[in-house]
């Protein structure tokens, strides 16, 4: 037997005993007659103690800056235990009491309400609700000060039964992200994933059933105190959230879209930063009730086209200059045409030009040459990459990726030629996301973090760090090549309507056909991924538009847009995204001019005729300059074949030699000498690649 039921015996027990005593001396003093034994006890079995779970206060949600995302306010249950007051502060408050009563709950007249109080004394109740409407803290300390109200709980008898309401400071936005939980301790998001923290631990306290079936709390030495729950610090930025949400609400109404989900994440953290999820709700109006990024499972389209160039640059040797032959837009692959979306095709063009310009019939081609005999070759490119099983997110619900696999019923001879354009497979935006952040990470690829800690009384309890899933998911070599090729889509390719002149994005359109009841129909999914700034990457992001209307249904024109709006808020707001204006330099007596990098017999012939004093350290031919005292001491600066040269600092006419010599494009911007280069110096890349310099 456990301590409750114990402790409810021993009381219910009492309480009868109490109830014989009381007969007993009353029938022997003559003042009531005895009557049978079951009605008393069945009386006494009326009255009924029973423990009942006292709930704990629950846990706060915090954006990243500490503003509440979600808190539990304290609302309360007005009750009354009439036979409490002594008779003179009665029958003095009643009156006023009833009064307050009636204009603060506007159900019932004063001359009700002061009724029910007199008949609810006159009758012995001990229990009275005064009205079942709940209220706010503040109204509690207004009543408080109320006729009988303010003798307190024992001497006026007012009883405030106290209850936590979760309330949402910024309304609906995150909501699906931030979630809930109902009675039945179901729920989604946040809220139910750190269930256990935020909850505490409920507590138990002794309560007595009395008339009407309701039931009063009672003192109890026995009684278990509630703890509270602990708070949880998630990586949202609110102004962030904002901008993203309503750029997707208003181009999902421009487009007249069904669903669509914007993510948006730090490169090198991988702190989710914003993220918004909208359906349609059928009254012409969008709201959050499914959280597509994390548990969407839909066909990526041509962003997977990334993966296909990947694999075929770490397993082949094609190179990004050689062509490839697209006819006139149509290629048969086992009885099953695949189409590019440009009419007529694109004839003869380049690896990298095909990728730009998103041609399906090339990268279908490509796959089926090199990887159509041994699949298996390209299926492991993707269990590497973390695209064929869930990220295992802090959050709950995501969805498993439906990956065909060789040897399978599902599996045909165009399975293969069509996963290399994003077609019969699905996974979630936040895979793909995930995969896009790994290419501006370096090559490192990170889990996706929701909630960097879990806190008591602000101090840490738990906290979680940035995990690395993948320490490299291709060579440099290839690396870089596919940085410059995602640059390209934006510089001239699909997506060349986001260029900015300001910062560049890299990214990828995507725009995959849905499937209904096994037919493709004539509805879309429209998708952009890609991250910025292009050449020193901090923030990744993907938005997808599921079956917008109209004449605009690609990734360039219906989800593009909102990338581009959501970055240009965020490079207007981040300083540290801007290039700072160089001081100007102004000439002093007895200071040379600035000298910093170049040829070394031309930089020792400039200074000379300035009167510049001048040390070598190296017999190099391209030096670097150290100001040493009034004098210039020439360091090396190594240039070495097949690594990237260190350009920063010499003139565009020097950096443009060694660059173009190295087998770079070079594509520059502004006069002067070069303050920024877009590669990095000493890294390999592949000839015919593209460097961008700013020159200032």
């Amino acid at each position: 037997m456990n301590i409750k039921k114990s402790i409810l015996i021993r009381v219910r027990i009492a309480f009868l005993g109490v109830v014989l005593f009381a007969i007993c001396v009353a029938a022997k003093i003559g003042h009531v007659q005895v009557v049978e034994g079951d009605k008393w006890a069945k009386m006494a079995e009326e009255i009924m103690f029973d423990f009942k779970t006292v709930k704990a206060t629950r846990g706060n949600i915090y954006s990243d800056n500490g503003s509440l995302l979600a808190t539990s306010l304290p609302f309360y249950k007005v009750a009354m235990d009439p036979t409490l007051p002594k008779k003179e502060v009665f029958d003095k408050g009643v009156d006023s009491l009833a009064l307050m009563l009636a204009r603060h709950y506007q159900d019932r007249s004063k001359q009700d309400y002061k009724e029910m109080l007199i008949d609810a004394r006159a009758t012995g109740k001990q229990y009275l609700i005064i009205n079942r409407k709940q209220i706010n803290y503040q109204t509690k300390k207004e009543m408080s000060s109320w006729p009988i109200f303010r003798e307190g709980r024992y001497k006026g008898g007012v009883i405030f039964e106290k209850m936590d309401v979760r309330y949402r400071p910024f309304s609906n936005l995150s909501r699906r992200t931030v979630g809930f939980v109902n009675e039945d301790e179901k729920g989604a998001g946040l809220e139910y994933s750190f269930n256990e923290a935020l909850g505490g631990q409920n507590g138990e306290a002794l309560f007595q059933k009395i008339a009407g079936g309701t039931w009063k709390p009672v003192f109890d030495a026995n009684s278990i105190k509630a703890v509270n729950g602990m708070d949880i610090q998630t990586t949202i930025d609110i102004n962030l959230q904002d901008v993203a949400e309503t750029s997707l609400h208003r181009h999902m109404q421009q487009h007249d879209a069904d669903e669509g989900t914007v993510v948006v994440m730090e490169v090198k953290t991988g702190h989710v930063k914003a993220i918004s999820n909208l359906t349609r709700d059928g009254k012409g109006n969008y709201s959050e009730k499914f959280n597509h990024a994390v548990g969407g499972s839909m066909e990526p389209g041509s962003t997977l086209k990334l993966v296909t160039l990947m694999a075929l640059l770490e397993d082949t040797n094609i190179e990004l200059g050689d062509s490839i032959k697209t006819g006139n837009g149509e290629y048969t692959f086992y009885n099953r045409k695949v189409k590019d979306h440009h009419e007529g095709g694109f004839g003869t063009v380049t690896i990298q030009q095909s990728f730009e310009l998103s041609s399906n019939v090339a990268m279908a081609k490509l796959v089926d040459k090199h990887f159509g005999l041994k699949p298996d070759k390209f299926m492991n490119h993707l269990d590497r990459l973390k695209l064929t099983k869930p990220l295992g997110l802090q959050i709950t619900g995501e969805v498993f990726p439906k990956i065909p696999r060789p040897g399978e019923k599902s599996w045909s001879g165009i399975s293969l030629p069509w996963m290399s354009y994003g077609y019969g497979l699905e996974m979630s935006p936040l895979h793909t996301l995930t995969l896009y952040n790994a290419v501006a990470n370096g090559g490192e690829m990170i889990k996706p973090i929701f909630v960097t800690s879990i806190m008591k009384a602000d101090k840490p309890v738990q906290t979680f760090e940035t995990e690395t899933i993948n320490g490299r998911i291709c060579s440099t070599k290839t690396l870089n090549k596919l940085r410059l090729l995602l640059e390209g889509v934006v510089d001239h390719g699909t997506a060349k309507n986001l260029k900015d002149a300001h910062y560049r994005i890299a990214g990828k359109t995507g725009t995959a056909q849905i499937l209904e009841d096994g037919r493709y129909t004539k509805k879309y999914i429209t998708s952009f991924v890609g991250y910025f700034p292009a050449h020193a990457p901090k923030y990744s992001a993907i938005v997808v538009v599921k079956n917008p209307k109209g004449w605009q249904q690609y990734g360039n024109n219906v989800a593009g847009p909102v990338f581009k709006e959501i970055a240009d808020n965020i490079y207007a707001r981040d300083l540290q995204l801007h290039t700072a204006m160089e001081k100007k330099t102004v000439l002093e007596s007895g200071v040379f001019p600035t000298i910093r990098a170049g040829k070394q017999d031309e930089l020792t012939l400039l200074t000379n005729e300035l009167g510049v004093s001048t040390h070598s350290t190296t017999e190099e031919e391209w030096v670097r300059a150290v100001k040493t005292g009034n004098a210039v001491t020439w360091k090396k600066n190594e240039i070495i074949r097949g690594l990237v040269p260190d350009v920063n600092g010499m003139t565009f006419r020097d950096a443009l030699y060694l660059l173009e010599k190295a087998g770079l494009r070079v594509v520059y911007q502004g006069k002067g000498r070069v303050a920024e280069q877009s590669l990095t110096p000493g890294t390999r890349f592949s000839k015919g690649s593209t460097i961008y310099v700013k020159l200032s």
